[in-house]
C-alpha cells in the first residue's frame, strides 16, 4: 500500500441522515499536528495558529456558523514531559473552552508527534501510548463528567507512508507494512485500556480516501494500479480485525468510518495528480458508495478542503457529492472543514490560505473567509432547508 498512502453540522433535513452522534452535520477541524519534520524540527501547530490562546473565541466563532462538532487534538509531547509523568496544562483550558462555547469535541488522542523520550519503533512506544490515552480519558472525566468522542490515532495509512519513505523521521525496521501493524496494535491497545476507563468512549476514525489510476491500460499496470488503491483499507480491515486478527481488532473498535478527502487525493501510479473532470477522475460519491458497502458503518468526512481561491468551489463539489451518496442509502452523518483556519505550511511554513478563518489579526481576531462561508450557508440550506438560523 505504500503508493496509497501519499495522501497528505447536525441540523436533520431531507437528504440527510436521520439520527447521528454529531452535535452539527457541518463541523470544523483545528490543524493540531506536532510532529517532528525529517530535519529534526518539531510542528505544533496549534500554537503556529495561535489556537492556544485563543480556543475558546475559535470555538464560539465556530458554534455562531452552526459548526458545533469540532476536531482538535491533545499535544502529546508537552503532556508527557517524563515516562508516566503528565503535564496537563496544555489541555484543560481548551477542554474548558469547549464546555463554555457548548460545542462537542473530537479529540485526537495522537495527531503524529509524540515526547522524544518515546521512540515510535520500539514495543515500549505501545504501553506508553496505551497508558497516556488512558489518563486523558480520566482527566476529561474529570473535568467534564462525561465520556469523550475520540480519534486514537490520526491517520494510520499516511503517518506509516510518511515514516517508511522518510517524509518523517525513520522508526522501527526498514520493513514494509511493518510501522502500519506497529500503529494498528498501539490504536487498539489504546481503544482497549480507554475503554477500561470509561466504557462508554466512542471512537471515530480518520483516513484518506484516495483514487489511483494506471498511465496505460496493460494489464500489469492495472493490476499494479488497482492492489494500490485497494491498500487504502488496510488500516480500517486491520482495525476491525477483518484482516490480520492477530493484531487484536475488532468491529466494536470503529465506532464510526471517518474518511479525509482532497483535491490532490486522486493520482496515477508512480505519477502526477489527477485533475477534477478528467475522464480518470472518480467521483467521489461513488467513492463513498463503496466503503459504504465495505464496512456497513457509519461515515463522515472527517477532513476536506482546498487552499486558495479553491475552497468555495471544492465545499460545493464535495456537498452535492455527498448528497448524491446519502440518496443512494451510504449512512454519512458529516462533513468536517479542515483545517479550518488559515496555516504555515508543514515543510516551508508558507501561508496556507484555507477554510474559514484567517490566522489572527492585529486585533486578535479572524477575519471571515466570505466566499467559503456564504457556500456553507447555502450547503446547510440545502442539507436542511426547514432549519432557522
Amino acid at each position: 500500500m505504500d503508493e496509497v498512502e501519499r495522501t497528505d453540522g447536525h441540523e436533520v433535513g431531507e437528504s440527510a441522515p436521520k439520527a447521528s452522534r454529531f452535535a452539527s452535520f457541518f463541523m470544523a477541524g483545528f490543524e493540531c499536528s506536532s510532529h517532528r519534520r525529517k530535519d529534526g524540527v518539531r510542528l505544533d501547530l496549534i500554537r503556529a495558529t495561535s489556537h492556544n490562546l485563543h480556543a475558546l473565541r475559535d470555538y464560539r466563532a465556530c458554534a455562531e456558523l452552526g459548526l458545533r462538532t469540532i476536531r482538535d487534538g491533545l499535544r502529546w509531547h508537552l503532556i508527557e514531559t517524563a515516562p508516566g509523568t503528565y503535564d496537563w496544562s496544555s489541555w484543560m483550558p481548551m477542554v474548558e473552552a469547549a464546555q463554555s462555547a457548548g460545542v462537542q469535541v473530537i479529540w485526537d488522542i495522537f495527531h503524529y508527534g509524540s515526547p522524544d523520550h518515546v521512540d515510535q519503533g520500539s514495543i515500549q512506544f505501545i504501553d506508553a501510548y496505551a497508558s497516556f490515552a488512558a489518563e486523558a480519558v480520566r482527566v476529561y472525566r474529570s473535568i467534564t463528567g462525561t465520556s469523550p468522542l475520540l480519534c486514537p490515532i490520526n491517520e494510520i495509512s499516511f503517518f506509516a507512508w510518511a515514516v517508511e519513505v522518510g517524509y518523517f523521521p525513520r522508526v522501527g525496521p526498514n520493513k514494509r507494512g511493518w510501522f502500519k501493524r506497529h500503529l494498528v496494535k498501539a490504536a487498539i491497545a489504546g481503544v482497549r485500556a480507554m475503554r477500561e476507563v470509561d466504557p462508554a468512549c466512542g471512537f471515530v476514525w480518520a483516513e484518506p480516501l484516495i483514487h489511483i489510476a494506471p498511465r496505460d491500460r496493460t494489464r500489469g499496470e492495472r493490476r499494479r494500479a488497482e492492489n494500490a488503491r485497494l491498500g487504502q483499507f488496510e488500516a480500517y480491515d486491520m482495525l476491525l480485525g477483518r484482516v490480520e486478527p492477530e493484531l487484536g481488532g475488532s468491529e466494536d473498535v470503529v465506532d464510526a468510518v471517518g474518511l479525509n478527502f482532497y483535491p490532490h487525493n486522486q493520482w496515477y501510479i508512480n505519477g502526477p495528480t489527477i485533475p477534477m473532470g478528467h475522464h480518470e477522475y472518480r467521483a467521489l460519491s461513488e467513492m463513498l458508495i463503496e466503503v459504504a458497502h465495505r464496512y456497513g458503518k457509519p461515515m463522515f468526512i472527517a477532513e476536506t478542503g482546498s487552499e486558495g481561491s479553491g475552497g468555495a468551489a471544492w465545499l460545493h463539489y464535495v456537498c452535492d457529492e455527498v448528497r448524491a451518496a446519502i440518496k443512494l442509502e451510504a449512512p454519512i452523518e458529516g462533513i468536517c472543514l479542515y483545517p479550518i483556519t488559515a496555516y504555515p505550511g508543514w515543510d516551508n511554513s508558507r501561508h496556507a490560505e484555507v477554510g474559514l478563518f484567517s490566522v489572527i489579526q492585529a486585533d486578535g481576531t479572524r477575519r471571515l473567509r466570505q466566499p467559503v462561508a456564504d457556500e456553507l450557508v447555502r450547503q446547510q440550506d440545502l442539507f436542511a432547508p426547514n432549519r432557522t438560523r
